[in-house]
């Protein structure tokens, strides 16, 4: 019997070295070491043997057990990581950088807004923000705007409900501004608005504000003159002028519309000015008294200046750009050239 254990041992190891799968090695092992195998088999026969034979063989098929439990273990091993080392050659990833890989850039409209807070954080202002869910309190009520002002129509404002919106003009964020703090002001309010245009060559339903407000004792239309004509200089050339036209806004008075020379053709006339040599650029005024009493400023003590300029309609002055709508459409050719 102890010769018959030799040889299924060795019988046994040189099969399991043969083995390449580990099927095949659990099918051995069954075949040997399982309830129907043939060491289980001898293990059996052990009852007929001598009791002074009997110990003695049992300690060699045990031996044997162990023996090619191990051989049989150390095989799955080595054959698991075969097959795991195969299956991560087929399912290589090559995480190496693209070298011919191009890198993004800031959009043409964000570094217009980055270079206009510059601008203004340069001469003293301070940059605040504002929910672009707004109220009508904020969004009208406190801006003068009457009830029955064409803005407030479903067809110009996008409502959410009867009193709240998404905001037609960062101008909301002044409102709020001087509710917190006294004068003297001087704040800028950058932001996306909304209203409820259909997107053509000159409108678009979302589009960027940068409004401005200075509240301090005696501010007159020249100190709004003077920063909106740096102001020009220095989006457009230092050649560049400021004009004023009268307008009406109901949180001014009085308003103003505000050109500035064509940066194209220098005041020559062109057909980006339409031949006139100048281009509108943004709207502004005297803050309204209302306004200010609401806020809780005294206007016979403070006067103050707003304006409101157009982000989109600077990008498109600076760099030609005669569709509102380009700048929208994610256009890869059209970014490229910024």
């Amino acid at each position: 019997m102890e010769q018959k254990i030799i040889e299924l041992v060795n019988e046994t190891k040189a099969k399991v070295n043969a083995i390449a799968c580990a099927k095949d090695l659990t099918d051995l092992k069954v075949e040997v070491l399982g309830k129907s195998g043939a060491l289980t088999l001898i293990l059996r026969g052990l009852k007929d043997l001598s009791e002074s034979d009997r110990p003695k063989m049992g300690k060699i098929v045990n031996e044997a057990r162990v023996e090619l439990e191990k051989v049989i273990g150390e095989k799955f091993v080595q054959l698991e990581r075969k097959e795991l080392d195969e299956k991560l050659m087929k399912e290589k990833i090559d995480i190496s950088l693209d070298k011919k890989t191009t890198l993004g850039k800031l959009h043409p409209l964000n570094v217009m807004r980055r270079k206009a807070i510059d601008f203004f954080v340069s001469m003293g202002f301070i940059v605040t923000d504002s929910p672009e869910i707004e109220t009508t309190y904020y969004n009208f009520d406190m801006l003068n705007i009457p009830p029955d002002h064409p803005a407030r129509e479903m067809q110009d404002t996008f409502f959410v409900t009867d009193k709240i919106l998404l905001r037609t003009q960062t101008s909301a964020g002044q409102i709020r501004t001087m509710e917190q703090i006294k004068p003297p002001i001087k704040m800028i309010s950058p932001g996306r608005v909304f209203r409820s245009d259909e997107a053509d060559a000159t409108h678009t339903p979302c589009f960027h504000q940068i409004e401005g407000l200075v509240v301090d004792k005696g501010i007159t239309m020249c100190d709004l003159k003077g920063i909106l004509a740096s102001f020009a200089k220095h989006f457009f050339s230092e050649n560049s002028s400021v004009r004023f036209r009268p307008s009406h806004f109901p949180f001014t008075e009085p308003s103003v519309e505000v050109d500035a020379s064509c940066p194209h053709c220098g005041g020559k006339g062109c057909n980006v000015c339409k031949g006139t040599g100048w281009i509108e650029i943004l709207g502004a005024g005297m803050v309204n008294r209302h306004v200010l009493s609401g806020c809780g400023i005294d206007p016979d003590v403070y006067t103050g200046f707003a304006f409101g300029v157009g982000l989109d309609r600077i990008t498109a002055i600076c760099h030609g750009i005669n569709d509102a709508r380009v700048p929208f459409e994610g256009d890869i050719r059209f970014l490229k050239q910024f």
